[in-house]
């Protein structure tokens, strides 16, 4: 990843070295550099990333992968006939002729689709995906650029814009995997817009954690700052590790971090045709997009999503952090070949639903867990058996009340209480006393004469 300090007012982009320590960025390697010596230099990375079993299945032939870097120079032995050379979107006017352009953009796109030079091949880097295509963008510049202060100048949300561009231009040019080795401090809405642009046509972006690592080991904050646009949603970020599976001290570590891979003195090829041994979380970026570009190959329709899946659900067993999972290598370090076998599984899955995984399926234990309605569904039979029976009840409650408004209307009929019961059940009856006594007086009243 390449990185510069921010200076007030003007644009924050990377494009000193690969690594955050400045001696360590690309040392050159050691002479005589032969074929046996790049090559041999170069076998643990490739052993690393277990891609020589990943070959027998797919060398990425037909995907275009887009490096938006500082440029990717054509001309260099080991990618002849690899090289389409897109936008300038530096805002600057270095020549590609210049020994000072694409200095780190070579390097990445080298180490994705160098196919090497001589017979069989056998001589220089060999990429990660060699027969796949590079789509080059410059927007940004190296920095021997000598109009690296001219590009410095300009506003930060210019840098932004431009990268958004840049994305743009690749997903409607043909690129289905993007790698960036760069990064910026601040989001950005544009760049934003343009991932998700990415997104919805289906191309992977790849982009380094960053080089911060060390920095914030030593303010002791507990972890890096975060790098943009690794730290944006569905983009897969990549840490750095050594030749001895360790996390490299410089790599960033946050919560972004994904997945990691070779980091550290990692062969490349440079824009002025030698090797060099390159450091930082870029070169980790650019082998991982050479993963992706593996798995497109084989299976071209598979979403970004499940590429993503595949890619960091299958790392190397031994690199897995205990738990799973941590802020500095991820989930661990890419394994291309299981990558491609686990892509393969995935691609023939039956299709989810639009609206993702059913919620009965993941919460509540699942379908198993759900009761038994407490009353049984009724069947057809039945619910006429109860239709017909509430018809006879209607019917009879029907005649009920017929006959009665017919007692009520027939003549003659009294319906309303006798008086002589009203009577009788309010006065007193005279009864008589015992033998030898008078009878009872009647009570005053009773009788309308007395009254």
């Amino acid at each position: 990843m390449l990185t510069r300090p921010r200076h007030r007012g003007v644009r924050f982009a990377g494009v000193i070295a690969a690594l955050a320590m400045a001696a360590a960025a690309g040392t050159l390697l050691a002479p005589p550099a032969n074929a046996d010596t790049v090559r041999s230099t170069e076998a643990w990375v490739l052993s690393a990333l277990n891609v020589q079993q990943a070959w027998s299945v797919t060398q990425g032939q037909g995907v275009v992968v887009a490096v938006i870097d500082s440029g990717v120079d054509s001309r260099v032995s080991d990618l002849t006939g690899q090289v389409h050379r897109g936008p300038d979107f530096t805002g600057v006017r270095t020549p590609p002729s210049s020994n000072f352009w694409g200095v780190h953009g070579t390097w990445m796109g080298s180490l994705i689709a160098g196919h090497g030079h001589g017979p069989g091949d056998a001589s220089g880097i060999v990429g990660v995906a060699p027969q796949s295509k590079i789509l080059s963008i410059r927007v940004i510049t190296d920095a021997d650029d000598p109009n690296a202060s001219a590009y410095e100048r300009q506003s930060a949300p210019q840098g932004q814009h431009e990268l958004a561009r840049a994305i743009t231009y690749a997903v409607h040019h043909g690129a289905s995997v993007i790698s960036m080795s760069l990064g910026y401090s601040l989001q950005s809405a544009a760049v934003r817009a343009a991932l998700q642009d990415a997104f919805t046509h289906n191309v992977v972006v790849v982009a380094s954690a960053g080089n911060s690592g060390e920095q914030s080991g030593a303010s002791g904050s507990g972890h890096a700052p975060y790098s943009f646009p690794a730290d944006y949603p569905g983009v897969l970020a990549v840490g750095a590790v050594t030749s001895a599976g360790q996390p490299a001290s410089f790599s960033s570590e946050n919560l972004s971090v994904q997945v990691a891979a070779p980091g550290f003195q990692v062969p490349a090829q440079g824009r002025d045709g030698a090797y060099w041994l390159v450091s930082g979380t870029s070169p980790a970026c650019a082998l991982t997009a050479g993963v992706v570009a593996l798995i497109k190959a084989k299976y071209p329709h598979l979403t970004d999503t499940k590429i993503i899946s595949a890619i960091i659900t299958s790392t190397t067993p031994g690199s897995r952090p205990k738990g799973g999972y941590n802020d500095r290598v991820g989930f661990g370090e890419v394994n291309a070949a299981a990558a491609v076998t686990t892509a393969g599984k995935l691609a023939g899955e039956r299709a989810q639903p639009a609206g993702g995984l059913q919620p009965t399926a993941h919460f509540g234990g699942g379908t198993a867990a759900i009761p038994a309605p407490p009353v049984q569904s009724r069947g057809i039979g039945t619910l006429l058996l109860y239709c017909l029976l509430g018809v006879c009840c209607l019917g009879l409650v029907a005649v009920a009340v017929s006959r009665m408004f017919a007692l009520h209307d027939r003549p003659g009929r009294r319906t309303a209480m006798p008086a002589d019961s009203a009577a009788e059940s309010l006065v007193p009856r005279i009864t008589a006393g015992p033998p030898g006594r008078h009878a009872a007086p009647r009570i005053r009243g009773d009788d309308p004469a007395e009254q």
